[in-house]
């Protein structure tokens, strides 16, 4: 017997007027997400001896790719919501309505990140290992957006922390009343966690020449490929799995493969740099020691 659940907000609270604009809550805690995320970055590269205004000029081609990169993946991981019987195609632009595939903003995020670090002088691999507790804790502000969108929750529960939702959002089949997992819950526990031990890691290991972002990479993944098979959202199936369960799988394994590869290139030529200059400007040419998946 259940005795106690997650209520969702009001369908009301999703958006809001203001004036000839409409505010929508998704939209917010991506703002939310991308302005802590640019203000942690920042004190984690000044840590390591660079310069704040760095991160704003890098954050310029970053953020862009990273939301394009991200609404592409997710409109190809879910086509039949767009270009299916049912489908609209220009809901595709409709990016605050939800969807933001992680692969591909990380992944063009990282192109964007690249770019920027190479016009500007900077090392993109220390620029990587600064940002990437912080784009976990973003991954998890933006989640709550999710759950005001009432949208990507797991299949029925009686757990005690099952989530309501309302009638308009209830998948086909499922009756009034349905508890479902909360799985934007379970995904912003994993990644608040694991930016806890990301940042403990780093300070006890002193992770650098990409290696801290591998990590991010590998902890994230670990969490997403559970978490996709609660899910009940639609999705495209590959092999009887939905595709994000593979690309979990894929990309889980270049990370650890990427982090134990960089382990052994630590003790070399940039082993001996204080931690504290590690930011310091490079020249344009520099090479990344890897590249985001």
């Amino acid at each position: 017997m259940t005795v106690a659940s997650i209520p969702s907000p009001p369908a009301e609270w999703s958006s809001f007027s203001l004036g000839p604009f409409t505010i929508h809550a998704y939209a917010l805690f991506i703002l939310a997400g991308i302005f802590f995320a640019m203000w942690f970055t920042t004190r984690r590269w000044v840590e390591r001896g660079g310069d704040a205004e760095a991160i704003g000029e890098v954050g310029i081609w970053a953020i862009p790719f990273g939301i394009i990169g991200g609404r592409i993946y997710h409109v190809i991981s879910s086509p039949a919501a767009y270009f299916g019987p049912d489908g609209n195609p220009v809901d595709a632009l409709k990016i605050w309505n939800g969807g933001l595939g992680i692969w591909g903003a990380v992944a063009f995020g990282a192109l964007g990140a690249f770019i920027g670090a190479r016009r500007h002088g900077i090392s993109f691999a220390t620029f990587m290992d600064a940002a990437a507790p912080a784009i976990l804790i973003a991954q998890a502000i933006g989640r709550l957006g999710n759950y005001f969108n009432q949208e990507l929750f797991g299949g029925p529960t009686t757990l005690p922390w099952g989530l309501e939702i309302d009638a308009a959002h209830l998948p086909p089949g499922y009756a009034e009343g349905t508890l479902f997992h909360p799985t934007f819950l379970y995904e912003m526990i994993w990644n608040l966690v694991g930016a806890a031990l990301i940042v403990m890691l780093d300070k006890r290991w002193d992770l650098r020449g990409g290696r801290v972002f591998w990590l991010y990479v590998t902890v994230y993944t670990s969490g997403r490929l559970w978490i996709e098979m609660v899910r009940i959202d639609e999705a495209v199936h590959v092999l009887g799995l939905r595709i994000n369960v593979l690309v979990s799988v894929a990309v889980l394994a270049s990370a650890i493969s990427a982090f134990i590869v960089l382990g052994r290139k630590q003790r070399g030529a940039d082993a001996w740099i204080p931690r504290s200059q590690l930011a310091a400007p490079v020249p344009a040419t520099e090479a990344p020691p890897g590249e985001a998946t």
